[in-house]
């Protein structure tokens, strides 16, 4: 055989063997190297701390290294984006929580669409924001706060986490749906609000349960109502701001598993199996509540669909308390 006959063949051969190993690549089973849970805002705090709690379980259920990596800033927003833009090979994952869906509606520019850029997972938990008010504030519920706001106009404030948090949306919902009026007053966070709410500087508070439960416990708080459509069962005894006031108030504080768009469908099943047996498991329901969160499965298409319900709501509520974006 002649030298150029040989190198045709041996040309020819390493053609046709492409399409196997193209084949042999793709069939390589997932995950093969370190996965990276991005967590768009700093470390500690409660969506870290459910963030650390999945990537530890993570690492056992799909026998790979799962990072957490803190991406904060721009309400969330550069967390999100460094996903949204990321290769969709599933190496690359966002915890997500509601920041990256009212992003749209709070900002004048966002760098990714929500709905068009992410492959979502599973939604992981959920949490309720419950209204705490002083202990001296003449009221005990939300029913007995709107008529007091009614009988008292402009004389109450209330506390968030800050402008464009869920709880300012849940805050200026209220407003709108019961036509009252109580000041807005952000600050940098629960905490901080939560200390001039114990000094008698502000009257209320939105707030997760957990970090005012003890408070409530003390007699120094008390919880007038909460957020979704059901009780928490934690409180099962404070009323929802659904049946006392507003029919379908419903403002849900949730945590879930993001990738970025058309990862591949093997992928996406292959992560939402871990996430559903890891959300089984006690011990992550007994960590879970220990942080005022309660497990809350759903798959895929079901966490495909709360992203979408949420991100109009969201939409409604801030069109028609008429917040400005910035």
């Amino acid at each position: 055989m002649t030298l150029p006959r040989r190198r045709f063949l041996l040309l020819t051969a390493g053609i046709a063997a492409l399409p196997t190993l193209a084949s042999t690549v793709r069939a390589q089973p997932y995950p093969m190297r370190p996965i990276t849970l991005v967590v768009p805002v700093a470390a500690g705090g409660g969506v870290d701390a459910v963030a650390r709690i999945l990537a530890g379980k993570m690492r056992e259920a799909l026998k790979q290294s799962v990072v957490v990596e803190n991406r904060p800033g721009a309400g969330s927003m550069i967390g999100a984006n460094f996903v949204a833009k990321a290769p969709p090979d599933g190496y690359t994952l966002l915890l997500m929580e509601p920041a990256a869906v009212l992003a749209k509606w709070l900002n004048k520019s966002v760098a990714y669409d929500v709905l068009r850029d992410f492959a979502p997972i599973a939604l992981v938990a959920s949490e309720p924001l419950v209204l705490f008010a002083r202990s001296s504030l003449p009221v005990n519920d939300v029913k007995e706060l709107v008529a007091y706001a009614k009988a008292n106009p402009r004389t109450l404030s209330v506390g968030t986490a800050g402008v464009g948090s869920p709880h300012h949306l849940a805050a200026a919902w209220l407003n709108t749906a019961a036509k009252i009026e109580i000041m807005h007053v952000p600050y940098r966070g629960v905490a901080p609000a939560l200390n001039d709410l114990l000094a008698g500087q502000i009257p209320l508070i939105w707030a997760l349960p957990v970090s005012v439960m003890p408070f409530v416990e003390q007699g120094k708080v008390k919880a007038l109502g909460v957020s979704t459509l059901h009780r928490f069962p934690a409180m099962a005894q404070v009323p929802t701001v659904a049946e006392s006031v507003v029919p379908g108030f419903d403002i849900e504080f949730f945590f879930g598993i993001a990738a970025p768009a058309k990862v591949p469908p093997q992928v996406v099943e292959r992560l939402s199996a871990a996430i559903r047996e890891i959300t089984e498991l006690p011990d992550v329901r007994a960590r879970m509540s220990a942080l005022g969160t309660s497990v809350d499965f759903r798959n895929s298409d079901q966490f495909r669909e709360q992203i979408t319900k949420e991100y109009q709501k969201y939409g409604t509520i801030v069109r028609d308390a008429g917040i400005e974006s910035n």
